[in-house]
């Protein structure tokens, strides 16, 4: 027994050891370090050895200070790895729980090429379905979930996605560039976008950004429905929920900034 909690002790302490160079990962040495953490110098530089031979910490050989090792970036990586290849399973649970919350079909959309892509679908309980199905594609400029993603993401991007002709599908689709400029601003102000009958008409559809780990918007989530029963104005609930939700799945990618799906990036500006 006692052996085991002098392990955990050694491992929590090399674990402070490890958190103490976040977030600039600025070189300290085994003083600054034992100060910073009101640990002995020898226990500081016995477990920075440790650390060093796994590779989570590396030396500098001429000032003998210490900085974050390859092995962090190879476990963030993985992380990394498994959100990019886990998002719909990550959202699913966020997703099919709104749907219960709302009675509207809800999806998860991201944008690929040069379109939006149904990621999955939680298909409200109404008698009229939504028509679409899991992977299906819809243009980024009339899609509620792509205009959301588009809206946040750097001007470059948005550039690249939404000059050129544009289908107009509807005749709600927008497809002059100053007026989508100016949707853009609003969807920025607001922090969600709207599609009014722009894909199909008689349906609507509201889309709320999910950011990753870096601050950028990696998919949305989105309530569609009969026009009449889907509506963004005075205080609508359902924008509410939609950003909610939006919010969890974010957190649940790691995303530090704020949670409501759109007013703030955390990590650079895009809005330019």
């Amino acid at each position: 027994m006692q052996h085991k909690t002098s392990t955990h002790h050694s491992l929590a302490k090399a674990l402070e050891i490890l958190m103490a160079f976040t977030p600039h990962n600025q070189e300290m040495g085994t003083v600054r370090l034992s100060e910073r953490l009101g640990y002995h110098k020898s226990t500081v530089s016995r477990l920075l050895h440790v650390l060093m031979d796994y590779g989570f910490v590396r030396q500098n050989l001429e000032s003998k200070k210490f900085v974050l090792g390859p092995s962090v970036i190879d476990l963030s990586s993985s992380i990394q790895e498994s959100l990019n290849d886990n998002l719909t399973q990550i959202a699913k649970p966020f997703l099919d729980h709104l749907r219960d919350e709302t009675g509207e079909t809800v999806v998860l959309e991201l944008v690929s090429g040069r379109s939006a892509v149904i990621a999955y679908i939680a298909e409200g309980g109404g008698p009229i379905r939504i028509k679409g199905r899991v992977g299906d594609r819809r243009p980024v400029h009339a899609a509620a979930g792509a205009k959301a993603i588009l809206a946040f993401s750097g001007k470059e991007k948005r550039d690249r996605f939404l000059k050129g002709n544009l289908l107009g599908l509807t005749p709600n689709t927008i497809t002059g560039q100053k007026r989508l400029e100016r949707e853009m601003k609003e969807i920025r102000k607001r922090g969600f976008a709207i599609d009014n009958e722009e894909v199909n008409l008689g349906i609507n559809a509201i889309g709320a950004p999910v950011y990753n780990h870096e601050g950028e918007p990696v998919a949305a989530a989105v309530i569609a429905g009969l026009s009449q029963k889907i509506s963004w104005k005075g205080g609508s609930p359902l924008v509410a929920l939609l950003k909610e939700t939006a919010g969890k799945i974010s957190a649940h990618l790691y995303y530090g900034g704020e949670s409501s799906g759109g007013n703030g990036r955390k990590k650079k500006n895009s809005k330019k």
